[in-house]
């Protein structure tokens, strides 16, 4: 059933308000930017904005949720179960391409405020972490369960990819001139490399 305006509306304004609050936190950094300072931008009163989010923490959080899912246009659960290099890269890809151009800078400022903020950082692992990590990790008992991947320890090994993407993200901000030259050819690199890790047994 298709939403209702009222819905469409809600929904058309709580993104004009991420969109607006994404270049300002880019701009400022996070404690130096006001809901005033993104209000203005986004052409509404102050007050406006907390019938959409509770805090600033929330709008940080819904961005990067918004950041995550921008390539997300084929849900994981889609792929088979025996389709094993389309659902990691896919699952690589996600993360890393939806960091071009500005986003990294703003990712800079998210994970920069997730290490000091308590509410923020819970939030990250309920909300996007834990889920994703999840997903992950019941694909992999599915190979394991059918003989295509080492069973042992696959909670460490998604973790060990997880982080692995977290500290390319990473040095990608710092200045790494060839891993952006790179960046592109990142999710089919990282699935080789995984595939091989995981010891795959060939046919």
């Amino acid at each position: 059933m298709p939403d209702s305006i009222q819905e469409q509306t809600i929904k058309i304004r709580r993104e004009h308000i991420l969109g607006v609050a994404a270049r300002i936190f880019a701009q400022k950094g996070f404690h130096a930017a006001t809901i005033k300072d993104i209000a203005r931008e986004a052409g509404i009163a102050d007050g406006t904005i907390y019938n959409y989010f509770e805090n600033k923490t929330a709008l940080l959080l819904g961005i990067f949720e918004q950041m995550r899912q921008s390539l997300a246009q084929q849900p994981l659960e889609a792929f088979t179960t025996h389709d094993m290099r389309s659902f990691l890269k896919h699952y690589l890809q996600q993360p890393l391409m939806a960091l071009r151009g500005d986003n990294f800078e703003l990712f800079r400022v998210v994970m920069s405020e997730i290490l000091v903020n308590q509410e923020l950082s819970a939030l990250y692992r309920q909300n996007i972490l834990e889920p994703t990590l999840a997903l992950a990790e019941q694909q992999f008992r599915i190979w394991a369960d059918q003989g295509l991947i080492k069973p042992a320890r696959l909670a460490l090994s998604i973790r060990a990819i997880s982080g692995l993407i977290i500290g390319l993200m990473v040095e990608h901000v710092l200045g790494d001139q060839a891993l952006a030259a790179q960046w592109d050819a990142l999710p089919d690199h990282l699935t080789d490399l995984v595939l091989n890790g995981l010891g795959v047994n060939q046919p």
